[in-house]
């Protein structure tokens, strides 16, 4: 711990918890960190505040409320009918959809990083949902796509056993950090109603999918 930049294993050491818990406190905003190239980085001074900030006894979390307004993050064009089986394919299919948008500015980063960030833990939720999701700096506003599979996707790790049929797939800026787990968490709530999801797989076209996922 004696350099001022520290790696992901470095981190982890001196928090005492697992490599993968740093990369996804990294990915999602919740710890100080910055990329080199597609290295994450760390400053000793801004973790050591962060852990005294945490470890205070005055401290308290801080609470941002800012309502998800699925019309402002999706348009019909951003959702589409997937028949691969396969992840890697649906994945890339799906990024190369979300690339598409113009808050996007970097189509090769936006596939390589989901593919790493799917690798290094699954983004299966459960009831045949998966929201991959990363943020860059090539990003200039939190942004989404829908793939809605025909088939089951076959190499999901899920917890349930249930094979993923929906990808929402998120992107956004590295100063979202906030709005950002708030929308995973937005959808992750919106698509436990099982009707929603039935009506979704059954979509004939992306403008009846956009319509159901922005309904109220």
């Amino acid at each position: 711990m004696e350099d001022d930049i520290l790696t992901i294993e470095e981190v982890a050491k001196y928090l005492r918890v697992s490599d993968r818990t740093v990369y996804d406190w990294a990915q999602n905003g919740e710890i100080p960190a910055g990329k080199i190239g597609t290295v994450w980085r760390f400053k000793k001074t801004e973790i050591e505040k962060w852990v005294n900030e945490r470890l205070s006894p005055n401290s308290r979390p801080t609470v941002v409320n800012m309502p998800v307004q699925v019309k402002n993050i999706l348009s019909p064009e951003r959702i589409i009918l997937i028949n691969h089986t396969t992840k890697h394919d649906c994945l890339i299919e799906l990024a190369d959809n979300l690339a598409t948008a113009p808050q996007v500015k970097d189509e090769k980063e936006l596939s390589s990083e989901i593919l790493k960030r799917e690798e290094l833990m699954s983004t299966a939720i459960g009831r045949g949902i998966a929201i991959p999701h990363v943020r860059l700096s090539s990003v200039t506003d939190l942004v989404m796509s829908v793939g809605i599979c025909q088939q089951d996707i076959i190499d999901f790790q899920t917890i349930d056993d249930t094979p993923v049929r929906l990808l929402i797939m998120i992107a956004a800026a590295y100063n979202q950090h906030s709005y950002y787990l708030q929308t995973l968490s937005f959808f992750s709530s919106k698509l436990k109603n099982r009707e929603l999801r039935d009506a979704l797989l059954a979509s004939k076209n992306p403008l009846d999918a956009y319509n159901l996922l922005v309904a109220d």
